[in-house]
């Protein structure tokens, strides 16, 4: 797959790359800006476009605007919006010190695994503490969601952006359970180590139970792993969809 990667932040440009990359993606483009996204993808042709909401030089809406005239230019194109949690998270009541306390390793260990990606002690500790900052972020938007007392567009944003988020958090929980108990998953080519790409699939296919993934978990810990994100994917939808839907229609009440 042809990969062109929008977004303003270097070492997530860097880690989105190496991301795609690992999973044997061609990276085509990779741009610091919005506003050469048209003609790049024009030139590249690319199969999926990754493009950060908030980008130069306003920061408000410059990567949202561009992925909507992709969509409209090339509806063929698959295009991935980024940053509408990290968005959401900063308007939410939950404390800002504490996502910082969790982001500042994060990074100091995603660096680490840019330079050392086969030591198994920096990829347990980078995917255990993701998986602590992403669920940090879907507290987060979840206290956002029941502290209103209507809709709005963030309310939407913050529905999608938390789903993408508990998805993103069981993807690192699996990669660090794969690093202690090493063949935990299996896909069609068999027995192996499986891509953060390949657990990243599964966790979606888990969360929405739509079962279609061809990845799944062999050993007992990671089983316990999957059924835990299979129960969140059931409550998710009985409340925090169920809250949404009850705010919309007391708002029409009004």
């Amino acid at each position: 797959m042809r990969v062109v990667i929008a977004e303003d932040q270097v070492l997530l440009r860097a880690g989105l790359g190496r991301l795609f990359a690992d999973g044997g993606h061609d990276i085509v483009a990779s741009l610091g800006d919005a506003n050469s996204l048209p003609a790049t993808v024009s030139t590249n042709k690319p199969d999926l476009v990754v493009v950060d909401i908030r980008m130069p030089p306003t920061f408000t809406d410059e990567g949202a605007r561009a992925a909507r005239e992709l969509k409209q230019q090339h509806p063929d194109l698959g295009v991935l919006v980024l940053s509408i949690a990290v968005y959401a998270v900063r308007a939410t009541p939950a404390l800002t010190w504490v996502a910082v306390v969790l982001g500042i390793p994060v990074v100091a260990l995603t660096i680490a695994e840019g330079f050392a990606p086969t030591n198994q002690q920096v990829v347990f500790w980078s995917a255990l503490l993701h998986a602590a900052f992403y669920g940090y972020t879907g507290y987060g938007l979840i206290r956002y969601l029941f502290d209103d007392s209507w809709v709005t567009r963030d309310e939407i944003f913050a529905v999608g952006a938390n789903f993408t988020v508990v998805s993103w958090m069981f993807a690192h929980l699996f990669m660090a359970v794969q690093v202690v108990y090493p063949g935990s998953f299996t896909a069609y080519q068999g027995e192996g180590h499986r891509t953060f790409l390949e657990l990243l699939y599964l966790s979606f296919t888990t969360l929405t139970s739509v079962g279609l993934s061809d990845v799944g978990p062999t050993l007992a810990h990671a089983r316990s792993v999957v059924m835990l994100e299979q129960f969140a994917g059931v409550m998710y939808l009985a409340l925090v969809v169920a809250r949404l839907v009850g705010l919309t229609i007391r708002r029409h009440e009004r």
